[in-house]
């Protein structure tokens, strides 16, 4: 390992009573035992659970300069912290961005180019994800195959009038457990359009909502290029459902 010259790593960590990763645990960890590493490339995504102790987490600023003062220039980051649950996230990553996947994505993404990426898992407890955040997600991973949104959050400004956001790539769409307005705003061809989208993971609930029972003119063009339909919850087909989901395999 003392002669390793290139070093992949894609790691989620979940901490109890501890600190985020930073440039001094990979320095600790990881370059103290690799003098001949030239190449690194990394995506970590910390958890951390402090529910009996006070810690002092360092700052989105501090994790940045702690990895740039070990040489590693260019690279990016965010934090979050939700006081309530005590719990903390951070997202460090090499850039430009090498995996093929980006989970745990939440409100304080800043922005780049994610050219590789194909799937994105959207999660955020305390705050909703608007339009304008979607826009800058179509930008910024502009070859995006499958999404997660996980959020109850519903959103705050979804009467703003924005211009039509679309996802050219998207394939797959999974609100199993998201709030109904995200659902409104995907399948809502008025606000983005989802021309290659063949698979929606949904509940029956927020399906009967944002269709009005399916009858709904605004998200019937997207449902209906829908090949593979999975629904959550117990339910009976309405008269007028294959009508409206004409090529699903359920």
């Amino acid at each position: 390992m003392s002669n390793l010259e290139e070093l992949t790593l894609y790691l989620s960590i979940q901490r109890t009573e501890s600190t985020h990763i930073d440039g001094d645990h990979l320095y600790n960890e990881i370059f103290i035992h690799m003098p001949q590493l030239k190449k690194f490339i990394f995506s970590i995504n910390t958890l951390v659970i402090n529910q009996n102790i006070r810690i002092n987490l360092p700052s989105n600023n501090d994790i940045q300069r702690s990895i740039i003062e070990r040489g590693y220039q260019q690279i990016a980051s965010y934090t979050h912290k939700n006081s309530i649950e005590e719990k903390s996230t951070c997202h460090i990553y090499s850039l430009p961005y090498q995996f093929d996947r980006f989970y745990n994505m939440n409100c304080h993404l800043q922005g780049g180019i994610f050219d590789k990426v194909q799937i994105v898992m959207m999660t955020e407890r305390d705050h909703p994800f608007e339009q304008e955040f979607f826009q800058l997600v179509s930008n910024c991973f502009p070859f995006l195959r499958k999404l997660t949104i996980s959020s109850y959050q519903p959103q705050k400004r979804k009467q703003q009038l924005c211009p039509i956001i679309t996802f050219p790539y998207l394939h797959c769409l999974i609100l199993r457990s998201a709030n109904v307005d995200y659902a409104d705003q995907f399948l809502n061809d008025t606000k983005i359009h989802l021309p290659c989208l063949l698979e929606l993971r949904i509940t029956y609930e927020s399906l009967v909502m944002i269709t009005y029972n399916f009858t709904n003119d605004t998200t019937r063009l997207t449902c209906a290029r829908l090949r593979t339909l999975t629904i959550y919850g117990s339910y009976v087909r309405p008269e007028n459902f294959h009508t409206y989901f004409p090529l699903c395999n359920m």
